[in-house]
């Protein structure tokens, strides 16, 4: 039977699905407005990111700056950023209770320091607006029918039986098997092929795993034979490379990474971006001011003190060698394994539960204004179903709320 008055459905009760379900009814008050999860779990991933604090957005607020940070869909967020971006979605927690601080490295948490702060804004504002929320639904079916008499044309199958929408929003999240989309391929959209993104290096019996822990302030990385590379912190595992600087450049190059196996060559740059040159001339000084001081003892470069002595050990110089005896082999050797250390990557391990795929729905295929299907029109698409994704830092979230609020309007509107 058709629906007796205007009803969305939303399918998928993540960040980008309450905020979709929240927009769709402020924009539709009339409408009936379903929101459906298979789990029995809401919103999932802001329970656990960021370590229960929730990392939910990043303090860059430009649209052109922002979309930067997105390895895939950096063209389509930044007229989706421009409509409602990074300072829509701070206002918004703010005026549901949701007050933001920025740390050091621009990632914005909620003041409570607790994720359920942020839980609890959504489902009470959704809660609020009459949205009927209801889990442990999967659809499992999802067709288009071409019906002329104003009744809802989108036929759903769930667990209780069939139900009819006008709009249909899809915010399931990122698959990491392309059978997890074949569904919405079905209904004619190109679903580009999913890879992880968002990855550690693993160095399988690398010695340097024995520096579990330390950390380096700032190094370049670049990965071997392309043009792939980055900077920033680095982080070593029990496994292998992490941090920042580690988990950008997998974003950025996690289809060429994937199409190696994952079996490539990390070249490491210690001292980020001193060139060889300058830090020769460091050493030096340090050579020339303090020739009797042991070389394990040098403050040339601002390094961990495990970290030094390990590279020292990289380039054969005892930890106890005398500054002034350092010769010219020496000395080139150190440099070399300063500026161009080399490990052997082999696989990949997750980076703690930020489990983010590359790929999905073609965005050639979407309207960033309204985020409408080009192919099947009342089909609307949000967050990482979308092949849109970002680097860590609240930058997934971020497309997330963003997505999910165009949807959700553009659902409702001339419903």
């Amino acid at each position: 039977m058709p629906a007796t008055e205007p009803r969305i459905i939303i399918i998928g009760g993540g960040a980008a699905g309450y905020m979709a379900a929240i927009s769709a009814k402020a924009h539709a008050p009339a409408a009936e407005v379903q929101l459906l999860e298979k789990s029995d779990k809401w919103l999932a991933k802001v329970r656990i990111s960021g370590g229960g604090r929730c990392n939910v957005t990043h303090h860059c607020a430009e649209p052109r700056k922002l979309a930067r940070h997105y390895p895939r869909g950096e063209a389509f967020l930044r007229k989706v950023f421009t409509t409602w971006g990074q300072p829509q979605a701070v206002a918004w927690f703010a005026q549901h209770g949701v007050a933001l601080k920025t740390e050091s490295d621009g990632r914005m948490f909620p003041t409570t320091d607790d994720s359920r702060t942020v839980m609890e804004a959504l489902q009470n504002a959704a809660r609020a607006l009459g949205v009927v929320a209801q889990n442990q639904c999967p659809v499992t079916a999802l067709e288009r029918k071409a019906i002329k008499d104003g009744s809802a044309p989108w036929s759903l199958t769930t667990p209780s039986g069939k139900r009819t929408a006008h709009r249909v929003v899809v915010a399931t999240g990122g698959s990491p098997k392309d059978a997890g989309l074949a569904w919405l391929g079905a209904l004619g959209h190109e679903v580009v092929p999913a890879v992880p993104s968002l990855f550690t290096f693993n160095l399988p019996n690398d010695p340097v795993r024995e520096l579990m822990g330390v950390v380096a302030p700032r190094v370049r990385l670049r990965i071997a034979g392309t043009g792939l590379e980055s900077t920033g912190p680095l982080l070593i595992t029990h496994w292998g490379l992490s941090g920042p600087a580690v988990l950008r450049l997998s974003a950025f190059g996690a289809r060429a990474l994937h199409d190696m196996g994952y079996v490539y060559t990390v070249q490491v740059d210690w001292l980020g971006e001193l060139n060889e040159a300058a830090a020769r001339e460091r050493l030096m000084k340090q050579v020339s001011e303090h020739p009797k001081r042991q070389v394990v003892n040098a403050a040339a470069f601002e390094l961990p003190s495990r970290l030094w002595s390990y590279l020292l050990h990289r380039a054969s110089i005892p930890l106890e060698k005398p500054l002034g005896d350092l010769g010219k082999k020496h000395m080139d050797r150190l440099l070399d394994v300063l500026t161009n250390d080399r490990y052997n990557a082999s696989g990949k391990t997750t980076f703690k539960e930020e489990f983010v795929t590359a790929g999905g729905i073609a965005l050639h295929q979407v309207d960033p204004a309204t985020l409408e299907s080009r192919v099947a029109p009342g089909l609307h698409f949000a967050g990482e179903v979308l092949d849109i994704d970002g680097i860590t830092g609240g930058f997934n979230f971020q497309a997330a709320w963003s997505t999910g609020w165009l949807a959700g309007h553009g659902a409702a509107k001339d419903l």
